[in-house]
């Protein structure tokens, strides 16, 4: 059973704005902390967001001021607005849900990502 579905990417000029959603089962809504990860060609998986039940959010710098993150409670969906997208914002982004710590210290429920592309 999927639990996480993602949409909203695709290509964007440089400047331009994108936004991404995630839908997720209300079970795993209602209690579940969020986060957005991307990984860009040979380099690493970067989480970028994270927003609590309570919808606290962090953000990393690189996207701190453009990015933001939403959680809509009536749709079951957690929103990324992306705004002053840049080249270097290319990427593949995944919507990951309910944090788990020891042992696995890692994410219970991932989407299956959605590709974002800025062209300059």
């Amino acid at each position: 059973q999927v639990q996480l579905v993602e949409s909203g990417g695709g290509s964007v000029q440089a400047g331009g704005s994108l936004r991404l959603s995630c839908v997720a089962s209300e079970a795993i809504f209602s209690r579940c902390d969020f986060a957005k990860y991307r990984q860009a060609p040979s380099k690493e998986r970067e989480q970028i967001t994270t927003t609590t039940e309570l919808g606290s959010s962090w953000y990393t710098d690189t996207v701190h001021g453009r990015f933001t993150v939403t959680r809509d409670n009536h749709q079951n969906t957690v929103y990324l607005q992306m705004n002053s997208l840049k080249t270097d914002d290319t990427a593949v982004y995944t919507c990951a849900a309910c944090f788990r710590g020891s042992p696995t210290w890692t994410y219970q429920y991932w989407g299956q990502g959605t590709q974002v592309t800025v062209s300059s």
